[in-house]
């Protein structure tokens, strides 16, 4: 059904800085210099540091990442600005207004995350001089960076998803809540399936916690594929801290419902930490890849900085994708039916709820989402490919199995990834009942990221002897 006599606004004016015409053709040209010099400037500032191995330095690493923000911080409003000048309008749509808006603020928090990183990084190389190089790891220096960025997006986030939700509309009659139908509706169920999901989260947050521990305290498990395995493990817990709990809290309150910000809210996380165990899976792959097909460059090649810049990387394109597919869901309106068959909110089932043209959102869904998701896979199977050949040219039994037994444990994970994703999304909704897409949602956002340790544990002799220093001191603290 779609929704009748409503007046909303599409768009809103921008008014610049001067409305005399004498003035803007002066104001058009300072701006345009400005902008130029100020990309100009600090590009140069990243490009200098990257190429100088003697700026490879913490300070140096913060300056670079200050010049990339500044010029993302300018490239947010001038061009706007400009492009508006020459097309003679002030015009600019909603969608594109909270974009501006959200950008403008991520890159202000990162202006002074820096600046206070910064101010620590003089700190410790004045007032510690001697150790300098052991507190300014390269480690905790993609750690404040990375930090940086997912404090500055969340924070944004909740904002701009606020000012989403407000109107700027007249004789709009919206929804406000969603009901979530959950996974049954039988009263005899209901205790059993809580009793279960909340024994498959406490085991899933322990099991994936317990990963990350023992790789931040064994050195011997300092190395890039245990880097991106404990990365694997906190998103995990935070994939799965996405929907249980509110499914829970749920059956505890006896309710349904959830909130129209709650549901955009579950919505983009659940999309950036689907998208970052896709990412993270292909990461791996090509972590295989380098160690398998040229173990000799292995340690050259697979440097921290490369790590961390392969997972920053990963954190901001999530965000970013996460952050388009929910600001153009925050655009659409929900006039009446609010049921959503599943036990959180999915993309499909709350576009299959609007009464607004969904046309732009399912444009996106098939081509930017889709890229996303079958990119990194692409990039896996190629992987394989290759470390295929090169294990295969191994001359004993021995050695292709100790070579391809490395493999095994991330093939499994993908496997039961990208099989439930398969099972979801890309199978016809005609030849699939209610409780098979029902069983594949539970599969993708439950039971993956419980069984991920154990996969990963059980077929890892360096883990499971990090692990067991982990349980012994437990026990020798107590």
């Amino acid at each position: 059904m779609r929704g009748t006599n409503q007046s909303s606004v599409s768009e809103f004016l921008l008014l610049g800085l001067s409305r005399q015409p004498q003035q803007q053709q002066l104001v058009f040209v300072l701006f345009l210099i400005m902008y130029l010099v100020t990309v100009l400037g600090n590009l140069l500032i990243v490009l200098a540091i990257s190429t100088d191995s003697h700026l490879h330095t913490p300070m140096y690493f913060f300056l670079s990442n200050l010049s990339f923000v500044d010029v993302c911080f300018s490239s947010t409003t001038v061009p706007k600005m400009l492009t508006n000048h020459i097309l003679g309008s002030h015009s600019i749509s909603f969608s594109g207004c909270l974009t501006q808006m959200y950008f403008l603020c991520v890159f202000a928090n990162m202006d002074s995350f820096l600046l206070a990183v910064m101010a620590y990084d003089r700190f410790v190389a004045i007032c510690h001089p001697l150790h300098y190089t052991t507190k300014m790891t390269c480690q905790l220096c993609a750690l404040l960076v990375t930090g940086s960025w997912v404090i500055a997006n969340l924070n944004v986030l909740l904002h701009t998803l606020l000012m989403a939700r407000l109107s700027f509309w007249t004789n709009q009659s919206s929804v406000s809540e969603f009901l979530l139908l959950g996974l049954s509706r039988q009263p005899q169920q209901q205790q059993l399936l809580f009793v279960l999901f909340l024994s498959m989260y406490l085991v899933t947050v322990l099991g994936n916690l317990l990963i990350v521990l023992a790789i931040s305290t064994d050195s011997r498990l300092h190395t890039p594929m245990y880097f991106f395995l404990s990365n694997l493990s906190f998103v995990d817990i935070c994939f799965s801290s996405t929907t249980v709990p509110k499914t829970l809290a749920n059956h505890i309150l006896g309710s349904h419902s959830i909130s129209f910000s709650g549901c955009l809210m579950q919505m983009y996380f659940l999309c950036v930490f689907a998208d970052m165990d896709n990412f993270l899976l292909a990461v791996m792959a090509y972590d295989r890849f380098i160690a398998i097909c040229h173990p000799l460059h292995y340690t050259t090649k697979m440097t921290h900085q490369l790590c961390a810049l392969l997972v920053t990387g990963s954190w901001v394109l999530a965000h970013m994708n996460g952050l388009l597919h929910t600001l153009l869901l925050a655009r659409l309106s929900f006039c009446a039916d609010n049921v959503i068959p599943y036990f959180f909110c999915d993309m499909n089932g709350l576009l299959k709820l609007s009464c607004s043209d969904t046309q732009l959102n399912e444009l996106m869904l098939l081509t930017e989402a889709a890229l996303i998701m079958i990119a990194p896979f692409v990039c896996i199977l190629a992987s394989y490919v290759h470390i295929s050949c090169a294990v295969l040219r191994v001359p004993s039994t021995r050695g292709r199995w100790k070579a391809f037994s490395t493999c095994g444990s991330h093939l499994a994970v993908v496997s039961l990834f990208y099989g439930t994703i398969i099972a979801l999304y890309f199978n016809p909704s005609s030849s699939q009942s209610a409780e098979e897409d029902i069983a594949a949602t539970v599969m993708y956002t439950v039971v993956t990221p419980m069984l991920n340790p154990f996969i990963y544990s059980l077929r890892n002799r360096d883990l499971k002897g990090a692990l067991g220093k982990v349980f012994v001191k437990k026990t020798f603290s107590v």
